[in-house]
């Protein structure tokens, strides 16, 4: 026989299992790079979705505006738009004139090109 069964109390002397360490359970979703990239680019379009739909309002009503009489003039080599203004405007109103020219054609700036027709107010 051996000793090691004869020896009294040797299952006392064994060490208790130790349950293994609780690891934090891994996210249940994990992304690649390309799932980050899907997510980004679904978000900006949800955000540009949103400010295109809030960021412009237009000013358009249903109801006509008052017409205006207008004459159309073709700019001249060195037209200026503060000169065509000048001409049609009452005195100081000048500005304001330039103005009503640009918003009456939707003109970017106040540059003027050879050849282009513009609409002008009548008086």
């Amino acid at each position: 026989m051996s000793s090691y069964a004869a020896t009294p109390g040797l299952a006392s002397r064994r060490r208790p299992r130790r349950a293994p360490a609780s690891r934090p359970s891994p996210s249940p979703v994990r992304l690649t790079r390309r799932g980050r990239v899907v997510l980004v680019v679904l978000f900006l379009a949800v955000l540009l979705a949103v400010l295109t739909g809030f960021g412009s309002h237009s000013a358009a009503t249903g109801e006509s505006g008052t017409p205006v009489r207008t004459r159309t003039v073709e700019v001249g080599e060195g037209d200026t738009l503060w000169g065509l203004a000048r001409e049609v405007a009452k005195p100081g109103k000048v500005g304001d004139m330039v103005i009503r020219i640009r918003e009456l054609n939707a003109l970017p700036s106040s540059g003027l090109v050879e050849g282009q027709q513009i609409a002008v107010p009548v008086g």
